[in-house]
């Protein structure tokens, strides 16, 4: 009787800086221009005018991406792209690898759970809990290689025959031509802007004429509104038939979600983005006051948390639909069959043209045709993403000065790993 070979075992970790602006899971690097940094979005900095031109005045997309890179005894490598830049690669480096070499890769449980619970004195949400997803994304991408398999199949299998989305952009009238099924705008005017009450009432009629009363239009208020501005606003605005509002505020402001619902009922308030774990989770769904959760698979902690958030909220029959991160949340979301349908954010600088999602840092990365991702975009094993060598990937162990007071930037560390 011949034993059963030995599963594999991560033996190296990797991370690395991307060189290139446009490249990576932060979708907010980019040139000036771009309708996603430059065109007027209410946002929690809205009330100081000195950061209102632009989102990268306040430094939105200060952090910039990473990915990570890790290997197993049999010569696989699984990759990811996630949000974190240089503190990211300093983490992985200086503190998660520890429990990540030598383990194996099937125990996403048991790696999530310590990666989680040792960086608890400094983490539980934000920056480190995004380091985390990163992590994990990389381990089902090296576990799926492993198998031969896509990730969707080990997480559940198939439960539609195609994945339709809409897209999140500056102009939903493209989103309509573009085959989407629906299209949604980021609000343009927080509450501290003159007259912009009247000013947003008026962006949002344009755009309901321009697509039509029938084609689903949401409206992402990032963040930026007060309790008596949203009701106001969405009363104001029950002739548009919004399809959804989004975030109107930050994830912990649980009670003024439940006054939202509470006065207007028949309107459904969407949030979860900038949420994190199944923590934070549970308290937004005990509020029973969320129509659809909206959790980003490279920040929540990636698809060992994304599950659970998943089962907890099938329980209440509340819809799981993923903000952006393409294939990552494509492979969730055909798994799943409490999400309908998928995001994608328009990565277009005019908001006109289906771009991959992370730039050019993979050779075939799955676009949307005519609003639909088939199944078969995914069936190649992991994520089934290639990675493109011609984008400068920069090795974080020699960029990073460990020890100093001072993580370099990108540009820094590109001048580090070529000297």
């Amino acid at each position: 009787m011949t034993s059963s070979k030995p599963f594999p075992t991560i033996v190296e970790v990797k991370t690395y800086l991307v060189g290139s602006e446009g490249d990576g899971a932060d979708y907010h690097s980019q040139s000036r221009g771009h309708w996603i940094i430059d065109s007027p979005i209410a946002n929690p900095m809205s009330r100081y005018s000195q950061y209102k031109t632009s989102r990268v005045q306040w430094g939105i997309n200060v952090l910039g991406s990473f990915c990570v890179s890790i290997k197993a005894s049999d010569g696989t490598t699984g990759f990811a792209t996630g949000l974190g830049g240089p503190p990211a690669c300093w983490i992985v480096n200086a503190h998660f690898k520890r429990f990540l070499l030598g383990s194996d890769p099937r125990d996403t449980n048991l790696l999530w759970d310590q990666m989680f619970r040792a960086s608890m004195f400094y983490g539980g949400k934000g920056l480190p809990i995004a380091v985390i997803s990163c992590v994990d994304l990389a381990i089902w991408d090296l576990l799926g290689k492993i198998r031969k398999e896509p990730v969707y199949k080990m997480i559940g299998g198939c439960t539609k025959e195609k994945l339709s989305l809409y897209s999140t952009g500056p102009l939903p009238k493209e989103a309509k031509r573009l085959g989407f099924w629906g299209g949604k705008v980021p609000l343009p005017y927080g509450p501290e802007e003159p007259d912009g009450m009247s000013k947003n009432i008026e962006f949002l009629t344009k755009h309901r004429r321009e697509v039509g009363p029938d084609f689903p239009l949401m409206v992402d208020c990032y963040m930026s509104l007060n309790v008596q501005y949203a009701i106001e606003l969405a009363t104001k605005c029950l002739p548009l038939n919004i399809e959804w509002w989004e975030e109107v505020f930050p994830p912990h402001d649980i009670d003024g979600f439940k006054r939202l619902k509470s006065a207007l009922p028949q309107l459904k308030w969407t949030t979860g983005e900038h949420e994190y774990t199944r923590y934070g989770f549970r308290d937004l769904i005990a509020t029973r006051s969320i129509d659809i959760l909206q959790p980003d698979v490279t920040w929540v902690g990636g698809l060992t948390e994304l599950l659970k958030i998943s089962a907890h909220a099938a329980a209440y029959d509340i819809p799981v639909v993923p903000h952006a991160s393409s294939c990552y949340s494509y492979h969730f979301a055909i798994s799943q069959t409490n999400t309908p349908f998928a995001e994608i954010v328009c990565n277009a600088p005019d908001g006109k043209t289906v771009q991959p999602s992370f730039g050019n840092l993979f050779l075939n990365e799955p676009l949307p045709v005519n609003g639909i991702i088939e199944v078969s975009a995914l069936d190649a094993p992991g994520f089934g993403l290639v990675l493109n060598t011609a984008v400068k990937l920069i090795d974080a162990e020699k960029a990073l000065v460990m020890g100093v007071d001072r993580v370099l930037s990108p540009a820094d560390a590109e001048k580090v790993s070529e000297s």
